[in-house]
């Protein structure tokens, strides 16, 4: 293949894919918000199970789930005939994806599920097929062809299997009402979570906290500067906020005057400092850091000097 044909033919597999799960909506029925109802109201878990390429999506889907509140569980096929049917229990809905919905190891497997008494739910490819056919209700994940362009390998039936999972998914967030707190208490440890639930003051307790009086002198405040390590220091009058001295405000000084040592902080400090509340998010200072072209900002809690974030802390944490 030239590249011509390399590029056309990444178009021709995207179009494959988008054409299939915009073919999607029509199978989106009563069924589906009957499946939706049964999975709110029970008791259990989601138990998603599948072979093949179908068992990796059923792992995905299970994953989402998972992170926007309701409770799932994998199980592949092939080990569910082998002992792993006892991971379901009464109140477990169940879930079975299969493009053809007649492997050997699918046909095993339904009248397994049945016999327990669960709720089965088949996403399936083929709406005759005895997946479909024998499951309580049914997510339709029909597709004409693969982008596979020999028609074999799961390329766009996999895609609108996973297309259905997040329509499920984000459809049963909606009816808990999940907000982005709770995704942040399902994800603590992650990047998305630490943007909605880190403060300020998280990470501003971690720094030292420099500070100077007004009357201090220029020595004063170099020092204050260089020992702390965080390029500037706040100038603060009986616990409150006066001022900053930023490390270029210290080379602006140099640069104007041959002799600084009658100098003191309030002749050189900026008395109009970039501040955020403590309590604020994390997040919303990164944003005043990139509005005003800053690395740090000076902290206060109730109008009183906290400390300072620096932009450095928010890389730390992954929130850039």
């Amino acid at each position: 293949m030239n590249k011509l044909q390399v590029l056309e033919s990444a178009k021709r597999t995207l179009q494959i894919e988008a054409d299939a799960l915009l073919g999607l909506q029509t199978y989106i029925n009563n069924d589906f918000e009957t499946i939706v109802n049964i999975i709110l109201n029970s008791k259990g878990r989601v138990v998603i199970t599948g072979i093949g390429k179908s068992a990796i999506i059923a792992q995905k889907i299970v994953a989402t789930m998972n992170s926007t509140g309701t409770p799932a569980l994998y199980m592949h096929a092939a080990d569910a005939i082998h002992g792993d049917l006892g991971m379901i229990q009464k109140d477990d809905v169940t879930i079975c994806i299969s493009k053809s919905g007649n492997t050997p190891e699918i046909k095993v497997l339904v009248p397994l599920l049945k016999t327990s008494g669960n709720v089965l739910i088949g996403m399936a490819g083929d709406m005759k097929s005895y997946l479909a056919t024998h499951s309580d209700y049914v997510l339709n994940t029909t597709v004409e062809t693969e982008a596979c362009p020999l028609n074999l390998a799961p390329t766009t039936s996999t895609t609108a299997q996973l297309a259905m999972g997040d329509a499920l998914a984000v459809c049963l967030l909606q009816q808990r009402n999940f907000t982005s707190q709770d995704f942040a208490r399902y994800h603590p440890g992650g990047a998305l979570g630490k943007r909605l639930y880190l403060k300020v003051k998280d990470l501003s307790s971690n720094n030292q906290k420099p500070e100077v009086a007004k009357d201090d002198d220029i020595k004063r405040v170099i020092v204050e500067i260089s020992s702390k390590r965080l390029g500037s220091t706040a100038v603060v009058d009986n616990e409150h906020l006066v001022g900053v001295i930023t490390d270029g405000d210290l080379r602006r000084m140099m640069e104007k005057n041959e002799n600084f040592s009658t100098l003191r902080a309030v002749d050189i400090m900026n008395s109009q400092p970039k501040t955020v509340e403590a309590s604020a998010m994390a997040v919303d200072a990164l944003a005043l850091m990139k509005q005003y072209n800053i690395s740090q900002l000076i902290v206060v809690d109730k109008n009183k000097y906290a400390g300072i974030i620096h932009l450095h802390d928010l890389i730390k944490e992954g929130i850039i």
